[in-house]
Protein backbone atom coordinates (compact mmCIF):
# COMPACT_ATOMS: atom_id res chain seq x y z
CA UNK A 1 0.00 0.00 0.00
CA UNK A 2 1.31 3.16 -0.94
CA UNK A 3 2.02 5.77 1.73
CA UNK A 4 0.81 8.68 1.62
CA UNK A 5 2.27 11.81 3.60
CA UNK A 6 0.22 14.41 5.79
CA UNK A 7 1.99 16.97 4.12
CA UNK A 8 3.87 17.78 0.94
CA UNK A 9 5.57 20.29 -1.33
CA UNK A 10 3.83 22.56 -3.25
CA UNK A 11 3.76 26.22 -5.35
CA UNK A 12 1.25 28.64 -3.61
CA UNK A 13 -0.63 31.53 -5.12
CA UNK A 14 -1.43 34.01 -2.38
CA UNK A 15 -3.31 36.65 -5.14
CA UNK A 16 -2.66 38.52 -8.27
CA UNK A 17 0.65 40.17 -8.73
CA UNK A 18 4.15 39.25 -9.98
CA UNK A 19 6.10 35.88 -9.60
CA UNK A 20 6.61 37.07 -5.91
CA UNK A 21 2.88 36.00 -5.34
CA UNK A 22 3.97 32.32 -5.38
CA UNK A 23 5.28 30.74 -2.76
CA UNK A 24 6.92 27.43 -2.49
CA UNK A 25 6.14 25.57 0.62
CA UNK A 26 6.84 22.12 1.68
CA UNK A 27 4.57 21.47 4.53
CA UNK A 28 1.45 22.15 2.56
CA UNK A 29 -1.22 20.02 3.82
CA UNK A 30 -2.03 16.57 1.86
CA UNK A 31 -5.62 16.54 -0.04
CA UNK A 32 -8.32 13.88 0.38
CA UNK A 33 -10.43 12.39 -2.09
CA UNK A 34 -13.88 12.94 -1.64
CA UNK A 35 -16.90 11.21 -3.34
CA UNK A 36 -16.01 10.40 -6.99
CA UNK A 37 -12.69 11.92 -6.81
CA UNK A 38 -9.05 10.48 -6.83
CA UNK A 39 -5.87 11.34 -5.23
CA UNK A 40 -3.07 11.63 -7.39
CA UNK A 41 0.68 11.81 -7.08
CA UNK A 42 2.11 14.04 -9.33
CA UNK A 43 4.81 13.41 -11.47
CA UNK A 44 5.23 16.40 -13.84
CA UNK A 45 3.05 19.51 -14.63
CA UNK A 46 3.25 22.08 -17.65
CA UNK A 47 3.30 25.39 -17.77
CA UNK A 48 0.48 27.81 -20.09
CA UNK A 49 -0.18 30.92 -20.78
CA UNK A 50 -3.07 30.53 -18.24
CA UNK A 51 -1.42 30.30 -15.27
CA UNK A 52 0.58 33.53 -15.77
CA UNK A 53 -2.82 35.30 -16.76
CA UNK A 54 -4.37 34.38 -13.91
CA UNK A 55 -1.67 35.12 -11.31
CA UNK A 56 -1.49 38.39 -12.91
CA UNK A 57 -5.13 39.33 -13.23
CA UNK A 58 -4.60 39.51 -17.12
CA UNK A 59 -8.26 38.42 -17.85
CA UNK A 60 -10.04 41.54 -16.11
CA UNK A 61 -11.19 43.71 -18.31
CA UNK A 62 -9.13 46.24 -16.83
CA UNK A 63 -6.29 45.58 -18.36
CA UNK A 64 -5.85 45.73 -21.96
CA UNK A 65 -1.75 45.09 -22.78
CA UNK A 66 -0.56 42.03 -24.07
CA UNK A 67 0.91 39.36 -21.92
CA UNK A 68 3.39 40.18 -19.64
CA UNK A 69 3.79 37.86 -16.88
CA UNK A 70 4.15 40.78 -14.22
CA UNK A 71 2.11 43.00 -12.32
CA UNK A 72 -0.68 45.68 -14.29
CA UNK A 73 -1.35 48.50 -12.84
CA UNK A 74 -5.26 48.09 -11.82
CA UNK A 75 -7.04 44.77 -12.06
CA UNK A 76 -10.83 44.11 -11.16
CA UNK A 77 -11.15 41.73 -8.38
CA UNK A 78 -14.10 40.81 -9.66
CA UNK A 79 -12.87 39.08 -13.02
CA UNK A 80 -9.91 38.54 -12.83
CA UNK A 81 -10.02 35.04 -14.43
CA UNK A 82 -10.97 33.53 -17.73
CA UNK A 83 -13.92 32.52 -16.36
CA UNK A 84 -15.05 36.35 -15.53
CA UNK A 85 -15.26 35.48 -11.60
CA UNK A 86 -13.22 36.18 -8.74
CA UNK A 87 -10.81 33.60 -7.40
CA UNK A 88 -10.20 32.69 -4.19
CA UNK A 89 -6.61 32.23 -2.60
CA UNK A 90 -4.72 30.05 -1.46
CA UNK A 91 -4.94 28.55 -4.82
CA UNK A 92 -2.20 25.71 -6.15
CA UNK A 93 -2.26 26.13 -9.97
CA UNK A 94 -1.54 23.69 -12.50
CA UNK A 95 -3.50 22.17 -15.40
CA UNK A 96 -1.45 19.59 -17.02
CA UNK A 97 -0.93 16.89 -14.80
CA UNK A 98 0.82 13.64 -15.05
CA UNK A 99 0.64 11.11 -12.25
CA UNK A 100 -0.35 8.16 -10.66
CA UNK A 101 -3.98 7.21 -8.94
CA UNK A 102 -2.28 6.47 -5.07
CA UNK A 103 -6.39 6.47 -3.35
CA UNK A 104 -9.80 7.03 -4.18
CA UNK A 105 -12.84 8.45 -2.69
CA UNK A 106 -15.94 7.40 -2.22
CA UNK A 107 -17.92 5.51 -5.27
CA UNK A 108 -14.61 5.26 -7.38
CA UNK A 109 -13.63 2.16 -9.05
CA UNK A 110 -10.55 1.38 -6.72
CA UNK A 111 -8.90 -0.62 -10.24
CA UNK A 112 -7.73 3.07 -11.18
CA UNK A 113 -5.48 2.93 -8.42
CA UNK A 114 -1.56 2.31 -9.85
CA UNK A 115 -2.81 3.98 -13.37
CA UNK A 116 -0.81 6.45 -14.76
CA UNK A 117 -3.26 9.24 -15.77
CA UNK A 118 -3.47 12.39 -17.49
CA UNK A 119 -6.07 15.09 -16.64
CA UNK A 120 -9.13 17.13 -18.66
CA UNK A 121 -8.37 20.69 -17.02
CA UNK A 122 -12.05 21.46 -17.80
CA UNK A 123 -14.47 20.75 -14.66
CA UNK A 124 -17.97 20.28 -15.79
CA UNK A 125 -21.36 20.32 -14.53
CA UNK A 126 -21.26 17.07 -14.26
CA UNK A 127 -25.08 16.95 -14.13
CA UNK A 128 -25.53 18.41 -17.70
CA UNK A 129 -21.60 18.07 -18.98
CA UNK A 130 -21.83 19.59 -22.27
CA UNK A 131 -22.97 23.02 -20.41
CA UNK A 132 -20.80 25.87 -21.31
CA UNK A 133 -21.88 28.19 -17.83
CA UNK A 134 -20.86 27.07 -14.66
CA UNK A 135 -17.61 25.28 -15.58
CA UNK A 136 -14.08 25.58 -14.16
CA UNK A 137 -10.65 24.98 -14.58
CA UNK A 138 -8.42 22.89 -12.59
CA UNK A 139 -5.60 24.58 -10.83
CA UNK A 140 -7.98 27.97 -11.19
CA UNK A 141 -11.30 27.02 -9.84
CA UNK A 142 -9.59 24.34 -7.84
CA UNK A 143 -5.91 23.44 -7.07
CA UNK A 144 -4.30 21.60 -9.37
CA UNK A 145 -0.88 20.10 -9.80
CA UNK A 146 2.13 22.28 -8.87
CA UNK A 147 2.22 20.38 -6.24
CA UNK A 148 3.30 16.57 -5.17
CA UNK A 149 -0.50 15.34 -4.84
CA UNK A 150 -3.69 16.69 -6.17
CA UNK A 151 -7.09 15.60 -5.84
CA UNK A 152 -9.63 15.78 -9.65
CA UNK A 153 -12.71 14.16 -10.09
CA UNK A 154 -12.33 10.53 -11.81
CA UNK A 155 -14.07 11.67 -15.00
CA UNK A 156 -11.53 14.65 -15.80
CA UNK A 157 -8.44 12.02 -15.95
CA UNK A 158 -7.74 8.92 -18.58
CA UNK A 159 -4.70 5.91 -17.77
CA UNK A 160 -2.97 6.60 -21.20
CA UNK A 161 -0.71 3.59 -22.38
CA UNK A 162 2.80 5.43 -24.18
CA UNK A 163 6.17 5.24 -23.94
CA UNK A 164 6.61 8.90 -23.63
CA UNK A 165 7.69 9.93 -20.45
CA UNK A 166 5.95 11.59 -17.44
CA UNK A 167 7.51 14.94 -18.54
CA UNK A 168 6.47 14.65 -22.16
CA UNK A 169 3.04 13.56 -21.43
CA UNK A 170 2.37 16.67 -19.98
CA UNK A 171 2.98 19.13 -22.51
CA UNK A 172 -0.10 18.07 -24.20
CA UNK A 173 -3.25 18.32 -22.36
CA UNK A 174 -4.10 21.98 -22.29
CA UNK A 175 -2.37 23.37 -25.23
CA UNK A 176 -3.58 20.06 -28.12
CA UNK A 177 -7.02 20.73 -26.07
CA UNK A 178 -6.77 24.31 -26.79
CA UNK A 179 -5.50 23.56 -30.53
CA UNK A 180 -8.42 20.26 -31.03
CA UNK A 181 -11.07 22.15 -29.86
CA UNK A 182 -10.29 25.60 -32.71
CA UNK A 183 -9.73 23.20 -34.66
CA UNK A 184 -12.89 21.44 -34.62
CA UNK A 185 -14.95 24.79 -33.96
CA UNK A 186 -13.54 25.98 -37.64
CA UNK A 187 -14.11 22.82 -39.56
CA UNK A 188 -10.74 22.33 -40.47
CA UNK A 189 -10.25 19.78 -42.89
CA UNK A 190 -8.08 18.09 -45.88
CA UNK A 191 -9.00 21.17 -48.37
CA UNK A 192 -7.78 23.98 -45.75
CA UNK A 193 -4.75 26.27 -45.30
CA UNK A 194 -4.53 27.23 -41.64
CA UNK A 195 -2.73 30.00 -40.92
CA UNK A 196 -0.91 29.98 -37.39
CA UNK A 197 0.21 32.51 -35.00
CA UNK A 198 2.24 32.12 -32.23
CA UNK A 199 3.97 28.96 -34.00
CA UNK A 200 6.48 28.51 -31.64
CA UNK A 201 4.52 27.97 -28.69
CA UNK A 202 2.65 25.48 -27.43
CA UNK A 203 -0.78 25.44 -28.51
CA UNK A 204 1.04 26.72 -32.02
CA UNK A 205 2.81 23.74 -32.36
CA UNK A 206 -0.34 21.64 -31.33
CA UNK A 207 -2.23 23.29 -33.62
CA UNK A 208 0.28 22.78 -36.38
CA UNK A 209 0.68 18.86 -36.05
CA UNK A 210 -3.41 18.52 -35.08
CA UNK A 211 -4.23 20.81 -38.40
CA UNK A 212 -1.38 18.74 -40.27
CA UNK A 213 -3.21 15.54 -39.13
CA UNK A 214 -6.28 16.14 -40.84
CA UNK A 215 -4.27 16.94 -44.06
CA UNK A 216 -4.70 20.37 -43.87
CA UNK A 217 -1.37 22.65 -45.26
CA UNK A 218 -0.26 24.76 -42.52
CA UNK A 219 1.72 28.20 -42.56
CA UNK A 220 3.08 29.01 -39.39
CA UNK A 221 4.15 32.14 -38.60
CA UNK A 222 6.96 32.88 -36.15
CA UNK A 223 10.17 34.80 -34.79
CA UNK A 224 12.78 33.97 -37.31
CA UNK A 225 15.49 32.93 -34.43
CA UNK A 226 12.78 29.95 -33.68
CA UNK A 227 12.54 28.72 -37.86
CA UNK A 228 14.83 26.15 -37.05
CA UNK A 229 13.34 24.53 -34.01
CA UNK A 230 9.64 25.27 -35.90
CA UNK A 231 10.96 23.30 -39.13
CA UNK A 232 11.15 20.05 -37.17
CA UNK A 233 7.19 19.98 -36.97
CA UNK A 234 7.30 20.22 -40.76
CA UNK A 235 5.07 22.87 -41.85
CA UNK A 236 3.76 23.78 -44.96
CA UNK A 237 5.87 26.74 -44.67
CA UNK A 238 7.45 29.05 -42.10
CA UNK A 239 7.27 32.68 -42.57
CA UNK A 240 8.36 35.52 -40.38
CA UNK A 241 6.09 36.66 -37.11
CA UNK A 242 4.61 39.72 -38.54
CA UNK A 243 5.41 39.98 -42.25
CA UNK A 244 4.88 43.88 -43.62
CA UNK A 245 2.30 42.11 -46.58
CA UNK A 246 1.13 39.28 -46.12
CA UNK A 247 -0.57 38.40 -48.69
CA UNK A 248 2.45 38.90 -50.40
CA UNK A 249 4.77 36.59 -48.39
CA UNK A 250 2.21 33.76 -48.44
CA UNK A 251 1.60 34.13 -52.29
CA UNK A 252 5.71 33.36 -52.54
CA UNK A 253 5.78 30.87 -49.56
CA UNK A 254 2.73 28.45 -50.64
CA UNK A 255 1.42 29.83 -54.60
CA UNK A 256 -1.77 31.99 -52.64
CA UNK A 257 -2.31 35.32 -51.37
CA UNK A 258 -4.93 33.61 -49.24
CA UNK A 259 -5.86 31.31 -46.16
CA UNK A 260 -9.34 29.35 -45.45
CA UNK A 261 -8.43 29.18 -42.00
CA UNK A 262 -6.74 31.74 -39.47
CA UNK A 263 -6.07 29.53 -36.19
CA UNK A 264 -5.03 33.07 -33.76
CA UNK A 265 -3.48 32.98 -30.57
CA UNK A 266 -2.27 36.22 -30.74
CA UNK A 267 -4.56 39.19 -31.46
CA UNK A 268 -2.76 42.79 -30.74
CA UNK A 269 -1.94 44.89 -33.79
CA UNK A 270 -1.69 42.31 -36.13
CA UNK A 271 -4.91 41.49 -36.39
CA UNK A 272 -6.41 42.81 -39.19
CA UNK A 273 -3.40 41.46 -41.52
CA UNK A 274 -4.55 38.17 -40.57
CA UNK A 275 -8.22 39.02 -41.80
CA UNK A 276 -7.25 40.59 -44.85
CA UNK A 277 -6.17 37.56 -46.03
CA UNK A 278 -9.28 35.03 -45.32
CA UNK A 279 -10.58 34.10 -48.41
CA UNK A 280 -14.46 34.28 -49.10
CA UNK A 281 -15.76 32.46 -46.70
CA UNK A 282 -12.72 31.52 -44.41
CA UNK A 283 -12.61 31.00 -40.64
CA UNK A 284 -11.21 32.45 -38.06
CA UNK A 285 -10.49 30.93 -34.76
CA UNK A 286 -9.28 32.21 -31.30
CA UNK A 287 -8.21 30.96 -28.28
CA UNK A 288 -5.89 33.45 -26.92
CA UNK A 289 -4.10 37.07 -27.34
CA UNK A 290 -0.92 37.08 -25.93
CA UNK A 291 0.36 39.77 -27.99
CA UNK A 292 -3.39 41.79 -27.14
CA UNK A 293 -6.97 42.16 -26.32
CA UNK A 294 -7.85 44.57 -27.96
CA UNK A 295 -7.79 44.66 -32.00
CA UNK A 296 -8.79 46.68 -34.66
CA UNK A 297 -11.67 44.93 -37.35
CA UNK A 298 -12.90 46.70 -40.26
CA UNK A 299 -16.65 45.33 -40.55
CA UNK A 300 -16.63 45.31 -44.32
CA UNK A 301 -13.89 42.65 -44.40
CA UNK A 302 -16.23 40.54 -42.40
CA UNK A 303 -19.70 41.19 -44.12
CA UNK A 304 -18.76 41.87 -47.30
CA UNK A 305 -16.27 38.10 -47.67
CA UNK A 306 -19.13 35.94 -45.74
CA UNK A 307 -16.12 35.09 -42.96
CA UNK A 308 -16.92 33.61 -39.41
CA UNK A 309 -15.57 34.18 -36.25
CA UNK A 310 -15.33 31.79 -33.90
CA UNK A 311 -14.02 32.39 -29.97
CA UNK A 312 -12.90 28.74 -28.46
CA UNK A 313 -12.63 27.92 -24.59
CA UNK A 314 -14.52 25.30 -23.36
CA UNK A 315 -14.10 22.02 -25.15
CA UNK A 316 -16.57 19.72 -26.13
CA UNK A 317 -16.59 15.97 -24.43
CA UNK A 318 -14.86 14.15 -27.18
CA UNK A 319 -11.87 16.40 -27.41
CA UNK A 320 -9.68 14.90 -24.32
CA UNK A 321 -10.50 11.31 -25.29
CA UNK A 322 -9.74 12.08 -28.89
CA UNK A 323 -6.17 13.67 -27.99
CA UNK A 324 -5.00 10.90 -25.30
CA UNK A 325 -6.05 8.32 -28.26
CA UNK A 326 -3.64 10.17 -30.57
CA UNK A 327 -1.01 10.08 -28.33
CA UNK A 328 -1.27 6.45 -27.40
CA UNK A 329 -1.22 5.74 -31.18
CA UNK A 330 1.95 8.24 -31.49
CA UNK A 331 0.06 10.66 -34.50
CA UNK A 332 1.25 13.50 -32.56
CA UNK A 333 4.52 14.08 -30.85
CA UNK A 334 5.28 16.34 -27.97
CA UNK A 335 7.69 19.82 -27.79
CA UNK A 336 9.27 19.46 -24.57
CA UNK A 337 12.00 22.47 -24.16
CA UNK A 338 12.97 22.39 -20.76
CA UNK A 339 11.66 20.83 -17.42
CA UNK A 340 12.06 22.41 -14.25
CA UNK A 341 11.75 20.51 -10.02
CA UNK A 342 9.23 22.17 -8.28
CA UNK A 343 11.48 23.94 -6.10
CA UNK A 344 13.13 26.12 -8.81
CA UNK A 345 9.36 26.77 -10.05
CA UNK A 346 10.13 30.82 -10.17
CA UNK A 347 13.10 30.37 -12.44
CA UNK A 348 10.66 27.77 -15.30
CA UNK A 349 7.65 30.16 -15.12
CA UNK A 350 10.26 33.64 -15.89
CA UNK A 351 11.86 31.59 -18.57
CA UNK A 352 8.08 30.96 -20.01
CA UNK A 353 7.44 34.51 -19.65
CA UNK A 354 10.74 35.26 -21.77
CA UNK A 355 9.39 33.10 -24.58
CA UNK A 356 13.10 32.12 -25.72
CA UNK A 357 11.72 28.30 -25.83
CA UNK A 358 10.03 26.69 -28.27
CA UNK A 359 7.62 24.39 -27.46
CA UNK A 360 6.44 23.54 -23.88
CA UNK A 361 7.88 23.86 -20.45
CA UNK A 362 7.39 21.44 -17.85
CA UNK A 363 7.53 21.52 -13.85
CA UNK A 364 8.94 17.85 -11.96
CA UNK A 365 7.77 16.87 -8.63
CA UNK A 366 10.87 13.99 -8.83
Amino acid sequence: MTHIPSTMKAIVLTGHGGLEKLEYHEDWPTPHPGPGEVLVKVHACGMNNTDINTRSGWYSKAVTEATTGGEYDTVNEDDPTWGGAALTFPRIQGADMVGTVVAVGEGVDEGLIGKRVMNDGWIRVWDDPTAKVGVGYFGSERDGGFAEYTTINQQQILPVESDLSDAELATFSCSYTTAENLLNRVQCGSDDTVLITGASGGVGGALIQLAKRRGAKTVALASEAKHAQVAVLEPTAILPRAPENLGAALEEATGSSEVTIVADIAGGDYFSHLIEVLARGGRYGTSGAIAGPIVDLDLRTLYLNDLTFHGCTVTSLNVFPDLVSYIERGEIKPMLSATYPLEDFHAGQQAFIDKKHTGNIVVTME
